[in-house]
């Protein structure tokens, strides 16, 4: 078994990895159907493509998943690995299209996140932030299981820290969410109609900070918590 130190190393570079590839497909789509520059509202793409694309993600997921059950001893530790290496394949992803492409052109640009169960869009420094706590709690759950391997979390943290990131996912589909309500229509992966007819007509409004930053903070306090307290009535 490899120690935490070379784990760490490997699922790094697993995701750097994944992240070049994953910006390479986008950039070969922005290509074919985005030649004058990536915005909103999207460009309507054969129905056949925009099937592979959810394909894709999901197997993205799938991917990242496999990753840290291989790489961890326990299912905590196989889930910090897994969030490590989520976190590292989306900064680098970002990184790769601006070093290709120059885009985005800020943090504050907007982009389309994931596609489940609705379209999520937000401007581009909130990922990344996401992904700079989930670095840092990943590292430190594998820190905690290098020193006790049943390490686990208690249940509060826990709750906190899904709270966190259900609120905070909520606020990507927010205003999606809005725009189909006002249209009373929305998009779903099962409709025979093309899968961004909806969104040839959506143009991002406003970003719920509110709801972002009161996820993003229960993560923190969860976080936190776990470096302060002592657990106790844990899940392993």
């Amino acid at each position: 078994m490899n120690s935490p130190k070379k784990t760490i190393l490997w699922i790094s570079l697993f995701a750097v990895a994944m992240g070049f590839l994953e910006s390479t497909v986008v950039i070969y789509l922005r290509e074919l159907y985005y030649a004058k520059g990536f915005e909103f509202p999207l460009q309507l793409i054969p129905a056949r493509i925009a099937r592979v694309e959810f394909l894709r993600e999901l197997a993205t997921l799938i991917m990242l998943v496999a990753a840290g059950i291989i790489a961890g001893r326990t299912r905590l530790e196989r889930f910090a690995y897994f969030v490590f290496a989520f976190a590292i394949w989306d900064l680098f992803y970002y990184l790769f299209l601006y070093l290709c492409i120059g885009w985005p052109q800020s943090l504050s640009t907007w982009d389309i996140l994931f596609l489940l169960p609705v379209p999520w869009v937000g401007p581009v420094w909130a990922p990344c932030l996401l992904c700079m706590i989930m670095i840092i709690g990943a590292l430190h759950m594998v820190a905690k299981t290098n020193k006790k391997l049943y390490h686990s979390i208690s249940i509060a943290h826990w709750w906190m820290m899904i709270t966190g990131a259900f609120v905070s996912s909520v606020a990507f589909m927010w205003d999606y969410l809005a725009h189909t309500h006002r249209q009373n229509n929305s998009w779903s992966i099962l409709s025979s109609d093309n899968l961004f007819s909806d969104m040839s007509a959506y143009i991002p409004q406003q970003f719920n900070h509110a709801l972002f930053f009161t996820g993003f903070l229960f993560m923190c306090g969860s976080l936190i918590l776990s470096f302060l307290k002592p657990i106790k009535h844990e899940i392993k």
